[in-house]
This record gives C-alpha cells, structure tokens and sequence, in this order.
C-alpha cells in the first residue's frame, strides 16, 4: 500500500491507544519484573534478558545493545520499515480513524482500508448464511450429528457459530453476489469461491460440510474450517491464505479463551477444532488449537502474551502422529523451553484418547487433574525415548543413552543437567544400584562431549580458514549477482542447515536477510550500498563481493555446480572439526572402564569420517557434470 502523509492527530492517537507491552509482546516472550517486563533482546543475539519494557514510560531498552525508543520505533526497526507504514497497521489494529494532511490522499487511502473492512463484513455474513443453513432441513444430517455424535448442546453450537455449507456447487455465491452485491473479487479474496478450471465462472469452496468459522483475537472471523459429512477427502478442508488468515499466526479458540488463560495463568493447546469445542463445553476454557499444520513459534508467543507465568501445556493425541506432532511442537519452541522462557508441559490422555473422546466418558474435574499432573516436556521426550525399548538389548539400550544425551547436552543450567543425568542413569540402570552410578558417570562424560558443537575453533586449522574464505564467498557472490538462483541458494543453505562461520560474511548474510524480509523485489546491491554508511567498517569487509568479476562471472554460468561444491566445502570444514574432536576424546577414553564411552567417541569420528569422504566427493567435478552444465572457457 503507498501511504501518504499521516495527519498529526492519527499519529498521537496512535501513540495514546498502542500499548507497548501488548506490541512488543507479540515479538519478544517477556516476564513482569516489578513495574516494568524483560525479555531477550530482539535487536542482537541476547544470551541473558537484557531488554526492558517499562509500561508506565511506554519505551523499551536493552542495556546490552543500546536499543531503545517507543512503540512505533521498535516495529521499523524490527521490520525494517517506515513511519508512515507502522502508523497505520497500528491504527487498523487500534480501530483508530486514520486521517492524511492532503485531502486529496483521503479518499484513495479509505479505499484501500474499505477493503479490509468489506472482507470482514463478507466474512461475518457468510458465518451468519452458514448457521442459518444449519437450521434448515438440508442441514438436518449437520446438526443430527453435532447433537447426536459430538453431543453438543444448543449453546455451544451457538456460542461457536457452527454452521453448514449446502451441497450446491455456487449457492454461497449466487447469494453473496445477486443478493447481497458483493463483487466476485472480493469473495475470491475472502477464500470462499475457487475459479473453474474452464476459467468461466467460479464455484464454491465449501459444499455440504459442517462448518467452523475462524475468529482472530478479536472476535472477527477471519476464515472457515469445514468437515465432511461424507467419506469425500480431505476430511477437514480449511479456509486458504488470504489478507486477513495466516494459518501459521492464528490459534482457534483464542478469542474466547484469552480471558481464562490469563485467569489461570495457563494455555492449553490441542488438535483439532473439536477438541476445543468440548473443552470449552465442559469448562475448559482456556484451550486453544492450531490449524491442521505444525504449532508454529509465533502462535506460541501469542499465547505467551495472556499467561504470566509462560504455562503451556500440548495436549496432542497420543498416536504416532500425535506424538510426532508434539515433537514437532517441542522442536519449534525448543529454544525458549531450555532457556526458560516457556514451562512447557505435555499430557497423553490414557488409551491414546483425544480431548473430545475423554470428555464423553469422563468428567472435566477428571481431565483437569490429568492436566495438573502433565510430566514437563523434557520428561516427557526422555519418556518417549526409552518407551518401546528393550533396554537389555544392546544396541536399543545405545540408540536410548544417544537420544537422551542429544536432549541433555542442550540444557545450560549445570545443576539442571546434573539432576536429569542422575533421574536418567536411574531409569536406564532400571533399579540395578549398581550399574546407576557406572551409567551416570558415562552420561556425564557424553553430555560433556554433547555439547561441543562444532563452532569452537580449537579444532581448526589455517586450511579450514581458507576454504571457508574461499566457499562463503563464492555462495555470497552469486547470491549478489545471480538472482535467479537466489532460492536455489537458500534451499541448499537450509538443506545442509549450514551457517557462515566468518564474522564478515556472517554480517552481510544479515543484512541481506534484513533487507529481503521487506521486500524480495529490490535491487539488493544497491540496498545493500546505502548501508555502507552506517557500517562502514563492516562493509570494507565484504565490498569486494559486490563486484562482479571475471571468476564470478564464470560461476554463475555453472552456477549449480558451483553450489553444490562451495556448500559442500563449507560442511567439511565442520565435519573436520567434529571428527578431530571426537578422535580426540576417544583417544582420552579409558577403554578399559568405559567401553561404551569410547566406543560412542569411535562411532560419531567414524560417521564424520565417512561424511567427509562423500563431501569430497561432491566437490569433485565428474565427467558427467561437463557433458550436463556450460563451462566458461578463458
């Protein structure tokens, strides 16, 4: 949106109604320490809370970087955008009436606003079409089966706007267009109608499906999730991206459960939409429910915002799935559980049940006692990663000590990691008191070598130096001057989960993700030229890279090639490092009382090993790679 001038009013407004807790909440987990809140600082890599928000001066600071200013402040510089722009997301979420300087601007800048507005309305509408829908005779199986098989009472299905899609191919259509006048496009916006392949006309994406509307925080529906009433896939098919639904941004439920979250200083997160529902009937009430994909990190710090405390507890089905999903949860929060900043917790409901299931036959008292006993999360992987083994067996008893020394060697409080060593040699040892302390002592000795992850420079040497200069620079050059291979570049970064160790290529590898968080349609060169004058050390650095010369120019026409053997270069150094420091330990190891010790250090070196001679490989350019790829010829 190209935003005018602001009038003075609509920025003092602004600055009045957008509380900065609230604001900066949403991007940084903070905890109340007397009058004002902390957390770690968004703004540079914070090991310890040095950021402060003071609610009563509406201003943050950190203490370690210097960063600092108000609420409009630290939305640019987060985002890296302007006044103008910040200004006006603040007053869409503040329902703040926007005016410009120029009179003219007005009526252009409403229009774009009106469209927001007009999707909400048709949003609410279709909501209103679907509930009614439920009620009529073609709905009838619908609510048969919200009373019957869900046994939902009236209030719910209210309280929650359940309603039905017809079965008709465009009868959602033909109402919101020939009775309502709403143009075509806008319900294209909304996500409601799908065009036909034929591209004459467009059908509706909802038909004979018991209907949920989505609501953000607010209360407005944002979206639909819909289940089929009959064996038609997917089973449940939910609303696609648009302007005012981001799956991965929304919790179900929110709405109604912020209150009782914040009551209770504790958020409960399921599975499915249902599972919610029957929470909130029996007076669970502050459950809440990601959308058909992965919980992801942000939704996560939503609900961080209502619990004081940071409670959360998954409640994910206990199937393989569900546990793959709570694993999957875990990881995405992992960083905020082990630094504290989360008390996550993980409950199975007894015979693999599901919420919804439970609460048929049991009580809410019943389900809320099991929820005050959730083991916490990391008790709950190093559970998972002893279930099912035989822990007499060998080789199952090492793949148990490998996943729980992974979980372990990430703790960073020493007296945390010594109390779970000792919890742990006591369920491996599985009440020999003999073997407990022999096991603990092993544990220890690995959790230790655990934790070396490879960054340390101990283990490298002059020749590392030069082929990580030689690799970074080569996948930085043709990220700068390739753009048409920019998302190849950043898929094998990601692949190989690989990181630029040297501090100047590490500092503009930032910048350019700063820059292309904004907008990927820039010209990064000359972006990244503009920031010469605020890091002008920094820059002589890497300067050299913006230059496109003759070796360059040569890569980019076997660009491939030249990525697969720069990444891989990259990757060995790593692997080089991680084998000489297991080679080292192993060769520290007495063999003779820790067996098992040292041939953990022999089989990761050998894995290193085995890795860095398949990475040699791929450095290599075959026979094959000419006859596939051009070659610049001198």
């Amino acid at each position: 949106m190209n935003v005018p001038r602001l009038h003075p009013d609509t920025i003092e407004q602004v600055k009045q109604r957008a509380d900065i807790v609230d604001v900066v909440s949403e991007h940084v987990v903070l905890k109340k320490q007397g009058k004002d809140f902390v957390g770690l600082c968004p703004f540079h890599d914070d090991k310890s809370p040095s950021f402060t928000v003071s609610p009563s001066k509406q201003f943050y600071y950190c203490f370690s970087c210097g960063a600092g200013g108000n609420t409009i402040k630290f939305l640019m510089e987060l985002g890296k955008r302007n006044f103008s722009e910040v200004v006006l997301d603040l007053a869409r979420k503040y329902q703040v009436p926007v005016q410009t300087l120029q009179a003219e601007d007005r009526q252009e800048l409403q229009r774009q606003l009106s469209v927001r507005e007009q999707l909400y309305e048709i949003l609410a509408i279709t909501a209103k079409f679907y509930e009614h829908a439920l009620q009529q005779p073609q709905g009838a199986d619908a609510l048969a089966y919200l009373r019957r098989d869900r046994k939902l009472s009236v209030e719910t299905i209210q309280q929650f706007q359940l309603g039905y899609a017809p079965a008709g191919w465009d009868i959602l259509c033909k109402y919101l267009v020939e009775q309502k006048k709403y143009p075509i496009v806008l319900l294209e916006k909304a996500g409601l109608l799908v065009p036909r392949k034929t591209g004459d006309g467009y059908y509706d994406r909802f038909r004979n499906r018991l209907m949920v509307p989505i609501q953000d925080s607010q209360g407005r529906v944002i979206g639909f999730g819909g289940r089929t009433l009959t064996d038609e896939q997917p089973k449940y098919l939910n609303s696609p991206e648009t302007e005012l639904f981001d799956k991965g941004r929304t919790l179900f439920g929110l709405d109604k459960a912020k209150s009782a979250i914040a009551k209770q200083d504790q958020a409960v997160v399921v599975e499915g939409y249902f599972d919610v529902i029957a929470l909130h009937a029996a007076g669970v009430t502050n459950a809440v429910a990601s959308l058909g994909t992965a919980l992801s990190i942000a939704q996560v710090k939503q609900l961080l915002r209502y619990t004081e405390s940071k409670r959360v507890v998954f409640n994910f089905d206990a199937d393989r799935a569900g546990v793959q999903a709570a694993e999957r949860a875990i990881g995405e929060v992992a960083t905020l559980a082990y630094q504290g900043e989360v008390q996550l917790r993980v409950l199975n409901l007894p015979d693999g049940k599901d919420p919804d299931d439970f609460l048929k036959n049991h009580s809410a008292k019943a389900y809320q006692d099991l929820l005050d006993h959730a083991p916490l999360w990391l008790d709950w992987q190093i559970n998972q990663a002893i279930a099912n083994q035989d822990l007499k067996q060998s080789d199952q008893f090492q793949q148990a000590v490998m996943a729980i020394v992974a979980l372990l060697g990430n703790l960073p409080n020493p007296s945390l990691r010594t109390h779970y060593i000792h919890h742990c040699s006591e369920l491996l040892s599985q009440g020999n008191s003999r073997l407990t302390q022999q096991i603990e002592e092993n544990l220890r000795l690995q959790v230790r070598g655990q934790r070396w992850h490879g960054r340390s420079q101990k283990w490298q040497t002059p020749g590392d130096r030069n082929l990580l200069e030689e690799c970074e620079a080569q996948l930085l050059r043709l990220y700068l001057h390739a753009p048409e291979y920019r998302v190849e570049l950043r898929n094998a970064i990601s692949a190989q989960d690989l990181e630029f160790s040297l501090s100047h290529h590490r500092f503009l590898w930032r910048q350019i993700t700063d820059i292309e968080q904004d907008s990927l349609d820039v010209d990064l060169l000359e972006r990244l030229r503009d920031r010469t004058h605020n890091f002008p050390r920094e820059m002589s650095q890497v300067y050299s890279l913006f230059e496109l010369d003759e070796k360059t120019q040569r890569d980019i026409l076997r660009a491939p090639l030249v990525i697969r053997s720069a990444t891989a270069g990259i990757e060995r150094v790593m692997c080089e490092k991680r084998y000489r420091h297991f080679l080292d330990l192993w060769q520290k190891t007495d063999l003779s009382t820790t067996p098992d010790l040292g041939q953990f250090y022999q089989q990761k070196a050998y894995v290193e090993k085995q890795r860095i001679t398949e990475l040699d490989r791929l450095r290599q350019v075959s026979f094959v790679d000419l006859v596939q790829a051009p070659i610049a010829v001198d």
